[in-house]
């Protein structure tokens, strides 16, 4: 299923992440593409803020640190692949992470090249203005069809 969204505020985006986070229940591994700026780590705020309790967690670009996790009803495992090639990729263990216990939230997926296996939620984020974004969903993921509604 492909959903296509427009947002035309940062508050906005912030909110599409939160309905999306409400609809997972684990395993997922959501893959963010888009250039630099476009609202990957915002829109992953969202989703941390959807999937509770805490929404008070701090998120923040793993650019540096390359791994944030946050606890929350599901662990989150927040990924930033900006500065790391493929071969740098495969060895940071992140296989261990694809199950049903955890939820993967990869910025700069296209970077991986493949990596992840497994059901995908695809999120390609563009700009449409100052504060508008486009946003593309693609998924196979019966849960995330609510968002249709």
């Amino acid at each position: 299923m492909k959903y296509e969204y427009t947002t035309n505020s940062p508050e906005e985006t912030l909110a599409l992440g939160a309905r999306i986070g409400s609809l997972l229940s684990g395993g997922e591994i959501i893959l963010l593409s888009g250039e630099l700026g476009a609202g990957k780590t915002l829109l992953t705020r969202g989703i941390v803020q959807g999937m509770g309790p805490d929404s008070e967690t701090k998120v923040v670009s793993p650019s540096f640190t390359l791994v944030n996790i946050y606890n929350a009803r599901l662990d989150i495992i927040h990924i930033d692949l900006y500065r790391l090639d493929s071969e740098e990729i495969a060895h940071l263990g992140l296989e261990d992470y694809m199950d049903r216990d955890h939820v993967l939230i990869v910025e700069w997926a296209e970077r991986a090249g493949g990596f992840f296996q497994g059901p995908t939620v695809d999120i390609a984020i563009s700009h449409a203005g100052e504060y508008s974004r486009n946003i593309l969903i693609s998924t196979g993921f019966p849960g995330i069809e609510a968002l249709s509604r």
